[in-house]
């Protein structure tokens, strides 16, 4: 590939590409085969999560090795991934919720005493 870069980091980016597509494809299955909308909130987010800091990790050792010297600003997109993704999560499940509760289906009730 690239005579700068050491094959063992070719392999360790490899894998961690791999990794990250395994993880997009077990999320689209998560999606497919669960039934209620809270069951299916699950996977996607963990896999996206997952897929992200591999392709983060997969970025990171690459371009260290191509310049020589540690390149860290990549970080910045897995930890706003790990802030984003559970606060999206609660969002659309809390909305979710008051979605059933006002067509009057069973769901647990709220927690506030309103």
């Amino acid at each position: 590939m690239n005579a700068a870069v050491p094959l063992w980091i070719e392999a360790l980016v490899g894998a961690l590409l791999v990794a990250s597509g395994i993880a997009s494809i077990v999320a689209a299955v998560g999606l497919v085969r669960l039934q209620s909308f809270f069951m299916r909130m699950h996977p996607p987010a963990l896999a996206s999560t997952f897929g992200v800091w591999a392709v983060a990790l997969a970025s990171i050792a690459w371009s260290s090795a191509l310049e020589s010297r540690p390149v860290l600003h990549v970080w910045v997109i897995p930890i706003l991934m790990g802030i984003t993704v559970p606060v999206t999560t609660a969002v659309l499940e809390r909305a979710a919720l008051f979605r059933k509760r006002q067509a009057g289906r069973d769901v647990p009730p709220p927690l506030s005493k309103r």
